[in-house]
C-alpha cells in the first residue's frame, strides 16, 4: 500500500536545480508577436526575471543581431540584472552558440527553462537541442510570443510532443517560493506579485490593506 508523505515531488522545480535562459526579448521581435499583446508579454517578462533574480537562479540573458538588426532587450529584463553580459548570437538556435553552451556548461544544472520570442523558432530550437542531449526542458508558454497564435500553439505542442514541459510565468514563481512559511522569501514573491500579478496581486494588496491578512498564517 502506497504511504504518502509531506514532501515535495521531483518534478517540481527549485531555485538551485536549473538554468533559465531568456531568449530575444527584442523591440524587432516583439513588433511582429500576435500571439499575446505587447503588455502582457512584457509584465511576463517582468516577472519571471525578478522572481529569478531574487530567488538566485542562475540565468543566461541572450540576444540575436541586438546591434545590427533586433535591437536591446526589454528594459524589464536587463534592469534586473544590472551589469549581466548579454550573449549576442547570430544562430536563431540558442544551442547552436558555443557561448551559450560554455556558460549552460559552467553553470552545470541538469534543468533549463526558457522564456522568449519567438516560440517557435528561438524556443523550439534550443528546447529540442536541449531534449536531444538529456536535459530537462521547462517552456514558461506565456513568456513566450509568436507572428500567431497558431504558430506559437503548434509550437508548444511540438515541444510537449518531445519532452518538454509548459508552465506559466505565475506558476513559475509560485512553485519556487512553495510555502508561504518560508519568510526570507515571503516579501519578495507577494511584492513581485502585487506589481506584475494581475488580479492575483490586485487580491494581495486588498487582502493586507483591508484585513492584514499573510499567507504564512
Amino acid at each position: 500500500m502506497l504511504q504518502a508523505k509531506a514532501a515535495p515531488g521531483s518534478l517540481l522545480l527549485n531555485p538551485a536545480d536549473h538554468t533559465l535562459i531568456l531568449i530575444d526579448f527584442q523591440s524587432q521581435m516583439s513588433f511582429a508577436t500576435k500571439s499575446i499583446d505587447a503588455v502582457n508579454l512584457r509584465n511576463n517578462a517582468a516577472l519571471i526575471s525578478r522572481a529569478a533574480k531574487g530567488f538566485g537562479v542562475s540565468t543566461i540573458l541572450t540576444t540575436v543581431a541586438e546591434k545590427s538588426f533586433s535591437g536591446p532587450m526589454f528594459s524589464e529584463i536587463t534592469s534586473a540584472f544590472p551589469g549581466q553580459k548579454l550573449l549576442d548570437r547570430t544562430s536563431m538556435n540558442t544551442w547552436e552558440d558555443e557561448a551559450v553552451i560554455a556558460e549552460v556548461n559552467a553553470i552545470g544544472k541538469p534543468r533549463i527553462v526558457l522564456a522568449g520570442l519567438w516560440t517557435s523558432v528561438c524556443i523550439v530550437g534550443p528546447a529540442l537541442s536541449a531534449i536531444d542531449q538529456g536535459f530537462e526542458v521547462y517552456v514558461i508558454a506565456d513568456a513566450c510570443g509568436d507572428v500567431s497564435t497558431e504558430a506559437h500553439d503548434r509550437a508548444m505542442e511540438r515541444m510537449i510532443q518531445a519532452g518538454a514541459r509548459p508552465m506559466t510565468s505565475l506558476q513559475y514563481m509560485l512553485e519556487l517560493q512553495r510555502d508561504w512559511a518560508r519568510g526570507e522569501t515571503y516579501d519578495l514573491t507577494t511584492g513581485i506579485a502585487k506589481e506584475f500579478g494581475g488580479a492575483y496581486g490586485l487580491g494581495i494588496i486588498y487582502a493586507k490593506s483591508m484585513f492584514g491578512a499573510s499567507e504564512g498564517h
